[in-house]
């Protein structure tokens, strides 16, 4: 399957409504996976992650939300729900869980917002999912009834939702991107045990909150396959073996003890910038080490339980949700008396840092039928109910957005990750050695401080020299932004490639040195052209020539006699000379009419203040 490949989006079922995106919305396949005969070769569409990410401001942060699981167990039929709601969340026809007015992040309930409860029992109002009258196969992320595979490879929705979410470091409200992605169903016939792993483990990487999708009950085969891929998950963050145990470098001192500053000589043609004592007392290196703190690496991983039938009462959902908590507690008791279903338990708790379970009862066999499209009036409306409080929990104050090192990652950092990522798992026969994850994670995080570095250096240095810049600065206070601006970039950039191997980090934060010399060298020029003053040379060496050559032709033809030749030809030769002078500087005016303007108006400002 080629990148523009798509899954169809048309509404052509009998009955079905219209689409409920816009038209141009649709799931775009971001990884295909190929055949025995290729080893089922993993194919990224880098395209289609560009189109995706194009659509996401490069400083927003992103959730993303995925479903994995056994083939056939309603993943892609969850997803089209999940894109409904998204909408309705959108239009205004659902509010969020758990956001309320003037509240701090703790305030934060996990209570659904419904709408008021006499004019729904009046048919006055609906609910979001009672307005949706089909749910058709093709609107939305492709599904059907039946016992055939529907999805292959993994796919991603192309159009970005957004949610309010607060920040709980500045304690402001700051916009969201929501990402789905759908995955290939597992455990079939066709796909083999490394295939599965290598799915799961792409879609791990890629999710702040993935859905692992079960059928009936969390049985013990659904832990270990969730554990499978936590031990190279540990090691990819660079908590395993495989990595070495190294300190950033401080942002005064490289690898060979040569200030940072020392070595952007060649950026600045007087004398190297020296770090101030100040600085060398606010460097890391002075300060005292912290104990390291326990990360795991993924965030939250759902257990969503299909066709569940053991609920009490599925008119309570208060003791619903209890029987959830409860359900899984007993599956994640302590097993001490087994050793294996013991360590499978403590890989999970050490890999995610959230584990939670949904019981979702059966949605009517009619919808199992293959024949089914989409009808939501045959849908149980215990089933509805439940889903839509599980969107609710899904979407809600909750959510949040993908970490790498538990760093909150922008849309422009995602990218880098997923591209490293995805090329990891060429053979999707194979899955990729923990050090080789850890090296991309390592190379991905190192990108993105680079240009985060960089980017903060340019920002920076924009305000005072840029191309919207009016203002002359001298050189003195100019090198002094400079050394200022570098040395906060500088320590950003090592703030953030804060792990994985000494020589990888130094060799980009050498990089960053490197293009922040080449800038500097940019914004030099881009200053030296606002100087009032340069360029008068053009203007001053023939006006001086002229002018001494007028007052010997004034002071010639007051002292010298008139019988004496020499004279009058010195004169002479001076008469000349100040009128090719003169001439010379009517041709360089006319061809310099509106710089001279601009200089002479700069020369007013200063001289003027």
């Amino acid at each position: 399957m080629s990148a523009s490949e798509t899954k169809d989006n048309t509404a052509g079922e009998a009955g079905s409504s219209k689409n409920i995106t816009e038209p141009g919305d649709r799931a775009l396949q971001l990884i295909s996976i190929g055949d025995k005969s290729n080893s089922f070769k993993f194919t990224f569409h880098e395209e289609t992650l560009k189109t995706v990410l194009s659509k996401v401001p490069g400083d927003k942060k992103v959730a993303v939300v995925s479903v994995v699981g056994a083939f056939r167990t309603g993943k892609s039929f969850l997803l089209s729900w999940f894109l409904r709601y998204l909408e309705a969340l959108s239009n205004g026809d659902v509010e969020r869980e758990g956001v309320k007015e003037n509240t701090t992040s703790n305030d934060l309930e996990d209570e659904p917002v419904m709408v008021n409860e006499e004019d729904h029992k009046n048919g006055k109002q609906k609910l979001w999912y009672e307005k949706v009258e089909t749910l058709g196969k093709k609107d939305g992320f492709s599904w059907a009834g039946g016992s055939e595979r529907e999805t292959t490879g993994i796919w991603i929705w192309s159009k970005p939702y957004y949610v309010t979410n607060r920040n709980e470091t500045t304690g402001k409200d700051e916009q969201m991107a929501v990402l789905l992605v759908d995955t290939q169903g597992m455990f079939d016939h066709e796909t083999t045990m490394a295939l599965t792993a290598s799915i799961f483990g792409m879609s791990t990487l890629l999710s702040s909150y993935q859905i692992y999708n079960v059928d009936k009950r969390i049985q013990e085969d659904n832990l270990q396959h969730l554990a499978l891929f936590s031990e190279y998950g540990r090691v990819a963050i660079g908590k395993g073996p495989a990595e070495e145990s190294v300190a950033a470098p401080s942002p005064t001192e490289t690898s060979d003890g040569k200030a940072a500053d020392e070595t952007t000589a060649a950026a600045d043609s007087e004398d190297p910038p020296k770090l101030l004592e100040e600085d060398e007392a606010a460097s890391p290196k002075s300060k005292p080490e912290e104990p390291a703190i326990a990360l795991k690496p993924f965030q939250r991983v759902e257990f969503l339980v299909r066709d569940w039938q053991n609920y009490e009462d599925d008119e309570d959902m208060d003791l619903m949700m209890k029987e959830m908590d409860e359900y899984l507690n007993s599956v994640l008791l302590d097993r001490t008396g087994a050793k294996d279903l013991q360590e499978t338990r403590e890989h999970i708790d050490e890999t995610f840092e959230k584990v939670s379970c949904y019981l979702m009862t059966h949605p009517g066999f009619d919808v199992t039928k293959k024949k089914y499209t989409g009808q939501v009036s045959t849908v149980e409306p215990t089933f509805l109910k439940l889903l839509d409080k599980y969107c609710g929990r899904v979407f809600g104050a909750n959510l949040a957005p993908k970490k790498i090192k538990n760093r909150e990652v922008t849309a422009a950092e995602l990218g880098t990750y997923i591209d490293a990522y995805a090329k990891l798992f060429a053979s999707g026969a194979k899955f990729p050695e923990a050090s080789t994850m850890l090296d991309a994670t390592m190379a991905a995080n190192n990108a993105n401080a680079e240009r985060i570095a960089i980017d903060k250096y340019k920002v920076e240095m924009n305000q005072i020299a840029g191309p919207n810049a009016i203002s002359y600065v001298k050189p003195e206070e100019f090198n002094k932004h400079h050394r200022n601006f570098m040395r906060a970039s500088i320590s950003l950039h090592d703030n953030m490639a804060d792990f994985g191997r000494k020589g990888a980090i130094e060799k980009s934060r050498q990089k960053v040195v490197g293009q922040i010399a080449e800038h500097y060298e940019i914004y030099s020029k881009l200053n030296e052209s606002r100087n009032p003053l340069a360029g008068f040379e053009t203007f001053m060496i023939p006006m001086g020539i002229g002018a001494c050559s007028f007052i010997l032709r004034w002071f010639a033809d007051n002292t010298c006699s008139s019988w004496s030749e020499t004279c009058k030809s010195s004169a002479y030769l001076l008469s000349e000379l100040y009128t090719v002078m003169f001439i010379f500087l009517l041709i360089v005016c006319a061809t310099k009419v509106k710089l001279i303007r601009e200089k002479v108006d700069k020369l007013i400002k200063i001289f003027g203040s």
